[in-house]
């Protein structure tokens, strides 16, 4: 009978053995050898699917797939000079979407807007019931969203028990996807219904922002796994110091002293609530250096996605437009990042398998897309000043509920910290009124003279 030596490593324990068997048995091994090597590879990408730098870098990849050819292809219709030269079916699309108009104009230049009658004391009455109106809009929009996205992110479904774990929901991506993928529909739909501007701005543009705007919206969610959401809103409310940085740097902005000062009092009400954040104070969620990152991470993307949409506002549009141009592209990116990773039809999996968090990720994503209508109504008006205040008091509200709901605990330096950037809000909301005003009065003056 012919036999074969195999030899055996053992890495436990740094012995080698060899076992003889005949040559009939080998088939067999060989199969044993691919399954445990199979299922080794398995279980390494398993691990790394649990890394979020990991998750990360797919889904840029997978976004790559899509902006490479995107951008190879507006290359070759701007140097072939296509806008003179072309002609047939596809010329309209192609021009919309690579050339625009390329007209910058001012905002809603061929649609009559009414102006906000603030000072009309017949319809005082009617204004207190709009403000009512949009600040309830507001409050129970994003409340509502803000205990969703943290149920979602830090609670497992399926459990008829407490001693029962369940399964825990992970891709992010898919939450931004079913976010998006509304937007757009409502969006749509307002502009479809309501007159809109003529649209100059050419489509691609919108692929910056919408870019920025899923990788912040990511991170947001992402970040809910590492971190407290006390943490992240308070995070949020200090993305006034990047977005001035961004300011400085994308648009070339100038800020006064006062803004410089509200900006250093948000740096150290946001440092005493995290320094004093300790494991031991958040038995729940840890503040760990992962989520730090994933935060700043959020406020970068987030920051240039504001800035971009302003430049792009030079063009003729309304706010509605800019809303469903860049949830386009959002959907565009993040289905196709989906599609590419396989993770698409596993998370729709889930939400066959578990109906609660199907009725969660649906109704945060209805509370997003009124909760975006609701701004855009409320700016128009009442003005960026009353918004800025009634979503300053929602962050407030947002911080004491999540500690109610889930049982996050706020020291006693912590809790003066968030005083303190709640404090250098709504002095940057009353100097800017203050600055306002003071413009205002200036100007009969000068016309005087």
């Amino acid at each position: 009978m012919i036999c074969i030596y195999i030899l055996f490593f053992t890495s436990q324990c740094g012995l080698i053995y060899h076992v003889v068997l005949p040559c009939r048995a080998w088939p067999a091994l060989v199969l044993l050898l691919f399954h445990s090597v199979a299922a080794e590879e398995s279980s390494l990408l398993e691990g790394w699917h649990e890394v979020w730098l990991f998750r990360f870098l797919v889904n840029v990849l997978g976004y790559s797939t899509i902006i490479i050819p995107g951008y190879l292809l507006i290359s070759y219709f701007k140097r072939t000079n296509y806008l003179e030269t072309g002609s047939g079916i596809c010329y309209p699309v192609i021009k919309t979407c690579v050339f625009g108009s390329e007209a910058k104009t001012g905002l809603l230049d061929d649609v009559s807007v009414a102006p906000r009658n603030e000072g009309d004391s017949g319809s005082s009455v009617r204004q207190i019931l709009k403000l009512i109106f949009c600040a309830a809009g507001l409050q129970v929009s994003y409340l509502t969203w803000g205990v969703l996205q943290e149920r979602v992110m830090t609670r497992s479904y399926g459990a008829t028990t407490p001693e029962e774990e369940g399964e825990r929901f992970k891709d992010s991506q898919f939450l931004v996807f079913m976010n998006r993928i509304l937007a757009l529909t409502v969006s749509g739909l307002w502009c479809t219904l309501f007159k809109q501007p003529r649209h100059g701005a050419p489509m691609y543009k919108y692929s910056f922002a919408s870019l920025s705007n899923i990788m912040s919206s990511w991170c947001q969610y992402e970040a809910l796994k590492y971190i407290s959401f006390p943490t992240q809103v308070l995070a949020k409310a200090s993305k006034v110091i990047p977005v001035m940085l961004m300011g400085k740097i994308v648009s070339h902005k100038s800020y006064e002293y006062w803004e410089y000062f509200t900006a250093v009092l948000i740096s150290v009400g946001v440092s005493m609530f995290l320094l004093s954040s300790t494991p031991s104070k958040h038995p729940s969620t840890v503040t760990t250096f992962s989520g730090v990152i994933i935060l700043i991470g959020y406020i970068v993307f987030d920051s240039f996605t504001s800035n971009w949409q302003d430049n792009l506002f030079k063009y003729k549009m309304s706010s509605v437009q800019m809303m469903f141009g860049v949830n386009l592209f959002s959907c565009l990116f993040t289905v196709g990042s989906l599609l590419e990773q396989g993770a698409f039809f596993d998370s729709l999996a889930f939400m066959t398998r578990h109906s609660e968090f199907a009725f969660h990720a649906v109704l945060l994503s209805v509370c997003s897309a009124c909760g975006q209508l609701f701004i855009f109504y409320t700016i128009n008006q009442f003005g960026a000043a009353v918004f800025t205040i009634i979503m300053t008091l929602r962050q407030a509200i947002a911080i004491l509920l999540s500690c109610f709901l889930y049982g996050h605990a706020v020291t006693i330096v912590g809790g003066f910290g968030v005083a303190v950037v709640f404090l250098a809000l709504f002095l940057r909301v009353y100097a800017r009124s203050r600055m306002k005003a003071g413009r205002r009065s200036a100007q009969p003056l000068a016309q005087k003279v």
